[in-house]
Order: C-alpha cells, then sequence, then structure tokens
C-alpha cells in the first residue's frame, strides 16, 4: 500500500459538538453531511489506495457505513486528529508509504491539494510531515481578520522559510502586514489548508509525545511536531479559480453553503 487517506471525526467538538453530521447544502440543493462531503473529497484522490473514517463514536460509523464509507473504530482517548490517525494506521496490515490526514471539516479541499501535497512529501526525503497552504487574497485576509475582530476562532495561517520549513502556525492572521490589498490581490497571508502527509515513522511517534507548550495555548497539533524539532514542509497549492474555507464554527455553514453555489458544487 502506498497512500492511506484517513478521515478523522470526533461527535464531541467544544466549539461545534455533533460538527460531523451537519448538512450542507450544494449547488443543486441536496444535502449531504459534513463527513460525507468530505469522504467524496478523498475518493476523488488520484493514486490513493484505501480511504476510511476514523471514529470513536457510533453515530458517526453508521452515518458512514450508510453511505459506502469504510470505518475504523478508535479510541476515546485521541486528542486530536494526528492521535486518532496514528491509531487507526495500526488496523491495516500493510505499512503505508504516507498517510494522508484529511481532517473531516474540509468539504471543499480539491484532490489537487492533495495529490500535490503528497508529490511534495515524496520529493522531500527530509520532511517527516508536509501540509498544504494557499495564499490568500486580500478578501480571504479581511475575512480571517474579521472572524478575529468577531471573537471567532476561524482558520488557520502559516509562516515558513525560503526552504518551505514550516516555522510556526497560529489562530490568529500572521505575519502582521500595515498594508491594505485589493479583494483579488495576493497577500503576503498564507491560509493552513487543515490536510497532513505523513511519513509513518514520525505518526508513530506522535502520540508518544507529551503536548507541547505552544500545542496547548494555540490549539494546533501540527505545532507538536515542531516543537519536537520535526521538519514539516509547507506546500503551497493553486486555488485554481476554486474557493476555500473550512467548517470550525456554525456560522460557516452558509458560508460553505454560498461558496458551494457559486462554484456550482452538488
Amino acid at each position: 500500500m502506498s497512500v492511506l487517506i484517513l478521515i478523522p471525526a470526533r461527535y464531541a467538538s467544544s466549539r461545534y459538538p455533533g460538527k460531523p453530521l451537519v448538512g450542507l447544502k450544494g449547488a443543486s440543493g441536496e444535502t449531504r453531511s459534513l463527513i460525507r462531503r468530505s469522504w467524496e473529497a478523498a475518493m476523488a484522490v488520484q493514486g490513493a489506495d484505501h480511504v476510511a473514517v476514523a471514529t470513536d463514536d457510533e453515530r458517526i460509523r453508521d452515518h458512514a457505513q450508510a453511505f459506502g464509507a469504510r470505518v475504523i473504530m478508535t479510541s476515546s482517548d485521541c486528542r486530536n486528529g494526528t492521535e486518532r490517525c496514528a491509531e487507526a494506521m495500526t488496523a491495516f496490515d500493510d505499512i503505508p508509504e504516507i498517510v494522508v490526514n484529511l481532517q473531516g471539516d474540509a468539504p471543499l479541499t480539491p484532490a489537487w491539494f492533495i495529490e500535490d501535497l503528497i508529490a511534495g512529501l515524496r520529493a522531500d526525503p527530509a520532511a517527516d510531515v508536509a501540509t498544504p497552504v494557499l495564499r490568500c487574497t486580500g478578501q480571504m485576509r479581511d475575512d480571517l481578520l474579521a472572524d478575529r475582530m468577531a471573537g471567532r476562532i476561524g482558520g488557520t495561517t502559516a509562516v515558513f522559510g525560503h526552504d518551505r520549513q514550516a516555522l510556526y502556525f497560529s489562530k490568529e492572521v500572521i505575519p502582521y502586514t500595515g498594508e491594505s490589498y485589493g479583494p483579488d490581490d495576493p497577500s503576503p497571508v498564507y491560509h493552513h489548508v487543515g490536510v497532513y502527509a505523513y511519513r509513518p515513522p514520525a505518526l508513530t511517534a506522535y502520540p508518544t509525545w507529551s503536548e507541547g507548550t505552544l500545542e496547548k495555548l494555540e490549539g494546533l497539533e501540527q505545532l507538536r511536531f515542531l516543537e519536537r524539532g520535526r521538519r514539516l514542509l509547507c506546500v503551497e497549492v493553486e486555488a485554481r479559480g476554486r474557493q476555500f474555507w473550512e467548517l470550525n464554527n456554525p456560522q460557516d455553514v452558509t458560508r460553505l453553503e454560498t461558496m458551494m453555489k457559486q462554484m456550482e458544487i452538488d
């Protein structure tokens, strides 16, 4: 097995309980659950050998199996999606070359984001983990800033060095710039797309490490890799005219449905 895509999903989210089962109406008017749309996004990826939902909740399991997904049941002790993926990986007899974590709140993730991510990790043998970043337009940056000003925890931003090695991730909008940007102009802010590609040894080691200070403060699981000195590669992906947003808060449902209507996504 070369590539395994796992979709970690939990029901008991502190910010949005039951989020994986929330319905999202597409352009055709059909409503499908968040977890189903995330699974469909994973199934569209070229080169994936297996796709499975990883959860500790029977409601999510039953719903996912009903639409045809393979489901791996995991412990309720998993503290985040990376730990859930590490546990779910052990359910497979063959060790994959790469494990992809497509978090279940990113149904608008285009297949090429994940395909480019896999290619990026393969091209950098020194990297333990890779994650996509999308350069924000002025409008995307303004939307992130508006969320923070309203007290909502919205998207995550990333900063990285010339070698694309991640330097930091934050729920604040970084880096700071006093400049203003037109709605369609590129900004220096990069939106972190909540997908990860791991090499199995790094993924296996992850749950054995204690939570780091920065991880606890930001609530961002990927910071544990940085605090342990692991190389985390940022792979820049292209929007190709697609809009991207994650479902972090109840207010995001309307935003996502509007985006799907505009992009004619059923």
